[in-house]
């Protein structure tokens, strides 16, 4: 002989909500599939009805439905499961946040993970765990460069505007000064890390061979390229050899051709 199922009563703020739930408006998958199941119950159709029609067991049917009986809304939600605790836990997210405040180890000039982990008493992966959630970089270096010309201002609206408003016919070129160009000798080879990589390196110390101001200017249209030296690293020089008129910048200076 079959189960009678248990007999549900729910409020009108209880449907509401059911309602709002199985319509999947930001709400869970989980509730919103549990809210359909009590939804048809509430309807008056027995378990095997519902089972049958939302494609799922009769068994998890009178699940729900008992726990909405017994608990209402609130029977829809998971129980609290007991699992193993967290091993790295907010202090210790704390600490390495703090340790990277104090001067690094004895013989380094930066931290890096292996040494945090030591002093945190923690491992190297979830030391970087901590670091890529944080948005933090140990070894990565930044520049940047503020332009101490008193017009800046007034050139960088003159270049902004040629870009978007240019003459007709006319040719917008961006070149960057670089005329000193200084031969260097450097040490150059392979070095393997501590984690058995092997990656390419660069002798941080060279040996300078003098400096030349070289000048290149390359005719798209026939593919020569003009080329002079110079004894003296001046504007005007630059300007000269270009032949071209110069508009306005700083650093990265803009011509019209």
């Amino acid at each position: 002989m079959s189960r009678i199922a248990v007999s549900l009563n729910c409020t009108d703020e209880e449907k509401r909500i059911l309602k709002k739930w199985s319509s999947g408006a930001k709400i869970e998958k989980r509730l919103h599939d549990r809210a359909k199941i009590i939804l048809r119950c509430l309807d008056g159709k027995k378990n095997i009805e519902v089972a049958v029609e939302l494609g799922i067991s009769r068994l998890t049917v009178a699940k729900w439905r008992n726990r909405f009986a017994i608990k209402g809304i609130e029977g829809l939600a998971d129980s609290p499961r007991s699992g193993k605790p967290k091993t790295y836990d907010t202090a210790f997210r704390n600490n390495v946040l703090q340790t990277l405040e104090q001067p690094p180890p004895k013989g380094q000039s930066s931290w890096d993970g292996k040494s945090l982990a030591k002093v945190v008493n923690g491992s190297d992966d979830a030391v970087w765990r901590i670091l890529r959630k944080e948005g933090i970089q140990l070894q990565r270096c930044r520049s940047w460069c503020v332009s101490t010309d008193k017009e800046f201002a007034k050139k960088s609206a003159d270049i902004i505007g040629l870009y978007l408003d240019p003459p007709q016919n006319a040719l917008v070129l961006c070149v960057d000064e670089k005329p000193s160009i200084q031969a260097i000798e450097r040490a150059r080879g392979y070095v393997q890390t501590f984690s058995g990589k092997v990656v390419q390196g660069l002798k941080s110390t060279y040996k300078p061979h003098g400096v030349l101001n070289l000048f290149a200017a390359l005719n798209v249209a026939t593919g020569e390229v003009k080329t002079q030296t110079t004894k003296q690293k001046k504007r005007p020089d630059f300007f000269r050899q270009s032949g071209s008129r110069r508009l306005s910048g700083s650093g990265s200076t803009h011509y019209l051709g």
